[in-house]
Order: C-alpha cells, then sequence, then structure tokens
C-alpha cells in the first residue's frame, strides 16, 4: 500500500463567498465537516492547508492538523505542494487535493480514488459521476469532464478535456466532475513547477495546466455528486440535504 496524505486547501479570501469556510452548517463549520469526511476515509493522514491564522486555530480546535502557507498561490495545487513539502519534504507517494467546500464528500469517494491510484499507472487521478439532467450540462458552476470511453465502477479512464460550456458539445462520454485529485509526489512536483496555462486562466481550472503539459489524468466513477458550496445558495441546499443525514 502506497503511503498517503489527504490535504485540505483553504482559506477565507474567496471572492464570490468571503469567510466561506467558516459557514456553519448543522452547527460546524464546513471546512471542520470535509476535515471529519477526510479522516473518516480511513486512508492516512489529513492536513489542512491555509495562510489564515482564524482557519487554523479552528482545525487545531477540532482536533486536526494544519500547516500555515503563503497566501499568493495560484491553485489549491500548487498549495497543498507547499504544505506537503514542508510537512512530508518527499517521504510520501500519494498526495490527494481534497477540497474544502465539499461537506458532504463521502469517505468512500475518497477511499475509492485512493484505491484506483494505487492500482493504476498514471500522474493524477480524479473523480466524476453521471450528469442528472440537461440543466447540469449548461450550468457553468458545474464542471464537466469528457473521457476516452465510458465509466464503469471498476475502471478508471483518460481523462480528454475538462470545461463548464462548449459550444456544439456531443454529450456522449461526458460526465459531472467532482472537485478532487491524487497526485503521484513525481507529477505534483511537476504540476507546481509548469507556469500558468492558457486554458487553465481561460476555464478558470487548475486540471487544464496539467492537461497542457501532458500530465495523464485518469477518471473514476462514484454515484452521487457532492454538492459544492461556491453561494448562499449552495449553502442553504447542503444544509438541507445535510440534516437529512
Amino acid at each position: 500500500m502506497k503511503n498517503t496524505v489527504i490535504i485540505i486547501p483553504t482559506r477565507l479570501g474567496a471572492k464570490r463567498f468571503p469567510n466561506k469556510p467558516l459557514a456553519i452548517i448543522n452547527g460546524l463549520p464546513m471546512i471542520v465537516h470535509v476535515l471529519n469526511r477526510a479522516k473518516e476515509s480511513k486512508v492516512g493522514e489529513v492536513l489542512v492547508a491555509t495562510p489564515d491564522n482564524k482557519i487554523a486555530d479552528l482545525i487545531v480546535k477540532n482536533g486536526g492538523q494544519v500547516i500555515l502557507t503563503k497566501d499568493d498561490h495560484a491553485s489549491g495545487s500548487d498549495r497543498v505542494h507547499e504544505a506537503y513539502t514542508k510537512r512530508f519534504k518527499d517521504s510520501m507517494d500519494l498526495i490527494i487535493n481534497l477540497q474544502g467546500d465539499m461537506p458532504n464528500i463521502k469517505p468512500n469517494s475518497i477511499s475509492k480514488l485512493a484505491k484506483l491510484m494505487h492500482i493504476n499507472d498514471c500522474d493524477i487521478g480524479t473523480l466524476a459521476c453521471l450528469i442528472k439532467n440537461e440543466n447540469e450540462v449548461v450550468d457553468p458552476n458545474i464542471v464537466k469532464v469528457c473521457v476516452e470511453k465510458g465509466l464503469k465502477n471498476d475502471n478508471f479512464i483518460d481523462a480528454k478535456d475538462f470545461f463548464r460550456l462548449k459550444k456544439d458539445l456531443n454529450t456522449k462520454n461526458i460526465y459531472h466532475h467532482i472537485g478532487i485529485y491524487a497526485f503521484t509526489k513525481t507529477a505534483l512536483t511537476k504540476y507546481v513547477n509548469f507556469s500558468r496555462s492558457k486554458l487553465e486562466i481561460e476555464r478558470k481550472l487548475e486540471q487544464m495546466r496539467a492537461m497542457e503539459n501532458n500530465l495523464v489524468i485518469k477518471v473514476g466513477l462514484i454515484d452521487t455528486a457532492p454538492l459544492g458550496v461556491d453561494t448562499e445558495e449552495d449553502l442553504n441546499k447542503v444544509s438541507k440535504e445535510m440534516n437529512q443525514i
């Protein structure tokens, strides 16, 4: 079994939803829910990477580990790399970047990604689920991934493209992308040494930097999409869903 760490990059300064990690869901800040889901996956050590002392104090208070990072990273994966090198130097084989705005991600989704990375050869792994309806296809807040062939429960397929909207879209082999990435240590180091790419900037999708530099990203299938929180409306949705669990 490969040595694995989950690192959750988070900060207070999101433009669309300032102080988002501190938003309360069922009595706990959102970032604490994500921390707990990561721990429940039992795939390895869990760290939160943040430039903000307020988040750091909160994580420690709730029994988590934290690494303080620089404030000016271009992407969450850049922040993950700083935390990884500070804490582990080069001692982990697999580094999972779990975004801090998915409080209802299933722990078994995280562990499935780790398992797929353990038994397959690729640079980066991620997850996707079926698109539910036409509204998701045309929603720019939902990132889509196109893969080489249809996803099944037990396969891990090369990604061809990631996008928010696309003209003349053929929806064959298009899925709802989930914001979690598993990097080999070599791939993560390569990623952060590449300059920000054209499509990364245009689409506001950090994975395009990897795609445009020929790193292989494979995609696994999970049954449902965790609700990402980008707005107050999203927060209300996820709060209602988590109240029903």
